[in-house]
């Protein structure tokens, strides 16, 4: 059934992806890539109500929730995109969509350069395109940390205070008024759900986050191959990056979205990426 949740592991020589799948399998497959920090986790509210057209297969990001990390320090989203490539291959995939957010939009953006023939249409979900000084306030304020885990149980309350306070403020570590989001906070066991994503991986999460953010989009966003539909809702941090990632983009489009968190809202979401998809 289209609601019914699968979790399935696949291997890949020396490591392990996780993912997470929903949809009938008869219907074309949506690859699914998710932000920085967590995991596939954040993306099932939306890979439901996609999943009413098409079979939906979210990955976790090597080094993320449940997939074996990198043996290397420093990762690049070409590493990433690599590695993610090959479990699109072992699922047995000929050929798909695919959709990222924030840090899995660089993904996509390289897979995209590199496999668009394989590829039918790409979306976007918040894709930024920071200048060199926002790019270096990020990594001079340690925007991504390394996490360790101590005999205190300190990366308990410091996973927990990151995530609820990317809901609250940007950038997450700055709690200045103006650097205020108009969200307010999901519900506790939401809550709970994206902190456990990032402790299952909190010596490794950071790589692929610190990756997308070195990440040259002015530079690998032209290079797209395949028509790309562009997108965000008015609460993502990442929303006033739309118009300049879109115009880099040949053959894109660009359209806002709700913000997904109430049914409705993730219906309707959910319902322009479908149009765009099946156009």
């Amino acid at each position: 059934m289209s609601d019914e949740l699968r979790r399935r592991f696949v291997d890949l020589g020396d490591w392990q992806a996780h993912y997470r799948e929903l949809g009938q399998t008869n219907k074309s497959t949506l690859v699914m890539f998710h932000g920085s920090p967590g995991s596939s986790f954040s993306l099932v509210p939306l890979m439901r109500a996609l999943a009413k057209d098409r079979h939906v297969v979210a990955i976790d990001s090597r080094g993320n929730g449940d997939s074996t990390p990198f043996e290397h320090d420093a990762p690049s989203i070409a590493d990433y995109a690599n590695a993610h490539w090959d479990v699109v291959d072992a699922i047995g995939f000929d050929r798909c969509d695919i959709y990222g957010y924030h840090t899995g939009a660089a993904i996509c953006t390289e897979l995209s350069i590199k496999h668009g023939d394989r590829i039918r249409k790409v979306i976007l979900d918040g894709v930024s395109v920071f200048s060199p000084d926002e790019q270096g306030d990020l990594f001079d304020n340690d925007h991504a940390p390394d996490i360790p885990i101590t005999l205190e149980g300190t990366q308990l309350l410091q996973a927990w205070n990151m995530v609820r306070d990317a809901h609250l403020f940007w950038p997450w570590w700055d709690h200045g008024r103006d650097n205020i989001r108009d969200l307010g906070l999901p519900d506790a066991e939401y809550l709970h759900g994206e902190t456990i994503e990032v402790l299952k991986s909190c010596r490794t999460y950071y790589q692929s986050y610190r990756a997308a953010l070195r990440y040259d989009k002015k530079r690998r966003l032209p290079l797209i191959n395949n028509p790309t539909l562009v997108t965000a809702c008015r609460t993502d941090q990442l929303y006033s990056f739309m118009d300049k990632a879109g115009d880099l983009i040949p053959r894109s489009e660009r359209m806002e979205h709700p913000d997904p968190r109430g049914v409705r809202e993730l219906n309707e979401t959910a319902d322009i990426m479908l149009e765009f998809l099946n156009r």
